[in-house]
């Protein structure tokens, strides 16, 4: 007996040890910040794993950093109102959302940041992503509810987007599994609008409660999830890609804006400061493993994929002239979340 319980110990004890690495891995902290400083506010960031550089739209200008220095490549001008960035390194090209005035896609090189040309958009265009698969640049307009198409070549003098698709709602972000179906929050309407790209047109139509106001997304094709991070009430919501059946709703921060998932966890950053990182523990069981201390204001992020980095937009504050919070001058930084 005594001999059965030493091995069972010793076992248990290698089991353990096994695990400890695992364990280890999972945990995930501040490790550094870039200061950029500068003028303008930010919004969303996207990574070129390819290039580890970081593309981070300020307002009237957009940054180029070097994801692994926080050294400044580049900064693009001429917008109003940046929004988002999307890559198409098999053309060449990066395409920024400007939300301002008329709405417009300005395209640069991906390799000088010279700007090659503006075309024309729809008001608010707003989230923007590139699908490889079916090479096509898509852009949603929050305040026409459209999402825009246009092919990655085009005539960046000349070229017009596609006709429009009506999504029925006010879109803020979306996701493609790569296979001719989009996924668009639909903020006011508290649900996801499945975009079947051969027809064009809405497909069906999915509540996130209980959730509600969504506003980031992301997805895992794999697995076949989409990743939603909610407003009012503040939810991390897993929803399966077959039927739109909501599989978990996760408490999370104050102020949601990007969820990301990557090596198996989910991420979902909110302006109060916090980075919830969910995992299914169990078949069907989704749980909040950690929640990582990041900054105020760090609402946006993205992950290179490559180095498994997270990248967080923000500043410092103060108390502005009407009491309310106000970023300093000046103060504009990346804060930079990796595992220990």
């Amino acid at each position: 007996m005594q001999r059965v319980i030493r091995i069972g110990t010793i076992v248990f004890s290698l089991l353990l040890a096994g695990a400890l690495p695992s364990l280890a891995q999972n945990k995930w902290s501040e490790k550094q910040t870039f200061p950029i400083g500068g003028q303008g506010g930010w919004d969303y960031l996207t990574v070129d794993p390819a290039t580890h550089r970081l593309f981070v739209p300020r307002g009237t200008h957009t940054l180029v950093v070097d994801a692994d220095s926080g050294k400044t490549l580049g900064d693009i001008p001429g917008q109003k109102i940046a929004h988002g960035v999307a890559i198409a390194p098999e053309a060449g090209r990066g395409f920024i959302s400007d939300g301002g005035g008329d709405g417009a896609i300005v395209i640069f090189d991906l390799k000088t940041f010279a700007i090659l040309g503006k075309i024309t958009a729809q008001p608010d265009a707003d989230g923007i992503i590139y699908d490889p698969a079916l090479k096509r640049v898509l852009v949603v307009s929050g305040d026409k509810g459209v999402m825009m198409t246009f092919s990655p070549e085009i005539d960046p003098a000349a070229g017009k987007i596609e006709t429009p698709i009506d999504l029925g709602g006010s879109p803020e972000f979306l996701a493609s599994d790569g296979a001719g179906k989009i996924y668009v929050n639909l903020m006011d309407k508290n649900e996801v609008a499945v975009v079947d790209m051969k027809t064009r047109k809405v497909a069906a139509r999915w509540p996130v409660a209980p959730g509600g106001a969504p506003v980031g997304m992301s997805i895992d094709t794999k697995k076949k999830q989409l990743y939603i991070g909610c407003r009012k009430p503040q939810k991390l919501i897993v929803m399966s890609l077959t039927d739109g059946k909501v599989l978990s709703a996760l408490p999370i921060g104050d102020g949601v804006d990007a969820t990301k998932a990557d090596g198996g966890e989910i991420f979902a950053s909110c302006r109060d400061g916090s980075l919830a990182v969910a995992r299914e523990t169990s078949p069907g069981n989704f749980e909040i493993v950690q929640m990582v201390k990041t900054r105020t204001g760090a609402r946006t992020m993205g992950i290179d994929p490559m180095t498994h980095r997270i990248y967080l937009p923000t500043a410092e504050y103060e108390t502005g002239p009407n009491g309310k919070p106000a970023t300093k001058p000046n103060s504009f930084m990346i804060v930079v979340v990796a595992r220990q």
